[in-house]
């Protein structure tokens, strides 16, 4: 803890100042404990390594996030994520798929078909849903996925496969902010009706970018039921133009 502390101080985070004669200090108390990864192993020094590298060079992991600067701007990424994802659900000798879902694809409850592993459809879905942090091309039929992790069958876990086969085509995929004093602020959104086959709820897909840069973006199941294409469009737009604000 002294070794974090005196980083701080290196590197100039903070100021003591006299303690004014007025105020009352209150105190605190340290509690240490050791952090386990998922196989029961400390990681703490992986912890202080990349608290160092943030603090005394160029920011290069940032919660998961890889993080690239150049001239031209910044590429973000989560490559060795997705290494490690396709690895741990043994899929690396899957062959690669160009697409995350087909375009017949229609998830539905499917109670005729044989249930899936729980355990492990929760642990996929999981693992994808942190992914969407780069990766706005698996957002729609990740969270169309994540609505069956109650009682998830085999049809899921193949559409679930797919997106894996996807990634293991595209490891090296992210975002890129390129340089620029350009800010204009935009929304784009779109919705289908009805896509849900078992509800008959419509979809919202939005996203907003500031200047060429996508900073956020959402798909979500609708909280009302559209009755036309034109309620579930401005519906959505509402949804954008919320974010936006």
């Amino acid at each position: 803890m002294q070794e974090e502390l005196n980083q701080f101080d290196k590197n100039q985070v903070w100021k003591l100042l006299p303690k004014p004669a007025d105020a009352t200090v209150i105190g605190t108390k340290w509690i240490f404990r050791n952090k386990l990864n998922e196989d029961g192993k400390e990681f703490a020094s992986l912890i202080q390594s990349e608290f160092e590298m943030s603090m005394m060079g160029e920011l290069m992991i940032f919660l998961g996030l890889q993080i690239q600067q150049f001239e031209e701007g910044t590429f973000m990424c989560q490559t060795k994520y997705t290494k490690e994802l396709i690895q741990k659900f043994v899929m690396s000798s899957a062959k690669e798929i160009g697409t995350p879902m087909s375009p017949s694809t229609s998830l539905d409850k499917d109670e005729k078909r044989n249930p899936s592993d729980e355990t492990r459809y929760h642990g996929m879905i999981g693992s994808l849903l942190y992914l969407t942090a780069s990766r706005p091309d698996v957002m729609f039929i990740v969270c169309k996925c994540s609505r069956f992790q109650s009682a998830p069958k085999e049809s899921h876990l193949t559409a679930v496969k797919r997106i894996i086969c996807y990634l293991i085509g595209t490891i090296s995929y992210g975002l890129w902010y390129p340089r620029s004093n350009k800010f204009k602020l935009e929304g784009f959104s779109d919705a289908d009706l009805a896509g849900d086959k078992e509800d008959r709820k419509s979809t919202s897909g939005t996203c907003q970018l500031l200047g060429k840069a996508l900073i956020s973006w959402n798909s979500k199941k609708q909280g009302s039921f559209a009755l036309s294409t034109t309620e579930a469009e401005y519906i959505t737009i509402g949804q954008s133009c919320a974010q936006l604000l």
